[in-house]
């Protein structure tokens, strides 16, 4: 992260309960396609939860620890990071979701949940962001994330396709 972000980011403003990430990632085609889906759901799901949601923070050639000192920094409980995935590098439009409890730098994989394959042929915007808001909901409530939440079981969409072995792509 630039100095100059950082500076931006430390900016005194109210902490959010979840800021969201947007980037690239390995795919902006992912994210072209899939994010502001997701986003115009997700949204107004947390808000009618009562949660403040931070500003959308866009970033090119991210990672996903990049929510890590992006929530750190706006003091947010929560991050939700979009970025543009190529599970076995057969779907350009695959977009993850990854979300951590307390977000700082130091955090590891194993302390974030992650919801994959979002697009056309995978999992619906809407249905993801359906899973990312109950996801956050067991997290202001266990105030934990990652393999030491216990997640509710995900939302089944009629209108979405099972997963498949594997990587997960149809």
């Amino acid at each position: 992260m630039s100095e100059e972000s950082q500076r931006r980011l430390s900016e005194p403003v109210r902490a959010p309960d979840v800021v969201l990430v947007v980037g690239d990632g390995l795919s902006g085609t992912a994210v072209q396609a899939n994010a502001i889906p997701v986003l115009e759901s997700l949204i107004p799901k947390l808000q009618a939860a009562g949660l403040r949601v931070g500003p959308v923070v866009v970033a090119e050639q991210a990672r996903v620890a990049l929510g890590d000192p992006v929530g750190a920094l706006l003091q947010a409980r929560a991050s939700v990071v979009l970025i543009g995935e190529r599970p076995g590098l057969s779907a350009a439009d695959s977009l993850g979701l990854y979300l951590t409890w307390e977000p700082r730098p130091g955090r590891v994989d194993s302390e974030r949940n992650c919801i994959s394959n979002v697009r056309v042929g995978g999992l619906a915007p809407a249905a993801a962001a359906a899973q990312a808001a109950a996801l956050l909901t067991a997290m202001f409530a266990q105030r934990r994330s990652g393999i030491l939440l216990d997640a509710p079981a995900p939302a089944t969409d009629p209108a979405t396709p099972p997963a498949l072995p594997g990587n997960g792509v149809p």
